[in-house]
């Protein structure tokens, strides 16, 4: 069973860095579940798209003021938005290697990618255990940081938002030219 924190609560991370997202963008929350981060960047004005391949899980965003759905196969089917370019995406949780170019290649000029999942070294703590499914160290930044500009990155072991040590990677970029940051999201220290 899903905890309850995971299907309410936005990512700590996600929360942080939104602010970097163009206001009033439109943003992909890819593989959203039952869309705790697609309410949550719909409160901030944004336009979400929240896919998923769970129909049950987006039908808990039915009626949700700025959030639109797409029931698709993430893994399976084809990519859905070959002709869409988005403000923001935002990922959490989940990892599709196959899907890294297509994902890189919708983010629009100035817009913010903020992506976290976990990382080998979680098998210790539960699932995920397949690799297929865990970054491995630097993963992310390897990935990104020739084609975006590469605003914060951390990986190692945290404890989670349900009080347990996860092991986990994320990373926030925007494509284009540095920018300032908000003190908001300023780094921590």
């Amino acid at each position: 069973m899903t905890d309850p924190v995971l299907l309410t609560t936005p990512s700590p991370w996600i929360v942080r860095f939104a602010p970097l997202i163009p206001a009033g963008g439109k943003v992909l929350d890819l593989a959203c579940g039952a869309g705790r981060h697609a309410r949550f960047l719909a409160s901030l004005g944004y336009h979400v798209e929240a896919v998923d391949r769970d129909e049950a899980a987006l039908a808990c965003l039915a009626g949700v003021a700025n959030v639109s759905t797409r029931l698709a196969d993430l893994e399976g089917g084809p990519w859905p938005y070959y002709a869409d370019v988005f403000d923001g995406i935002v990922v959490s949780r989940y990892l599709w290697r196959p899907l890294f170019p297509q994902l890189f290649n919708c983010l629009a000029e100035g817009g913010v990618l903020i992506y976290e999942t976990f990382m080998e070294g979680q098998q210790r703590n539960g699932k995920p255990e397949n690799p297929a499914h865990l970054l491995r160290p630097g993963e992310l930044i390897e990935l990104t940081h020739k084609r975006f500009t590469v605003i914060a990155f951390e990986q190692g072991e945290v404890i989670g938002e349900t009080g347990l040590p996860q092991v986990i990677q994320r990373i926030c970029v925007r494509r284009g030219r540095p920018l300032s940051l908000p003190e908001c999201v300023a780094p921590a220290g």
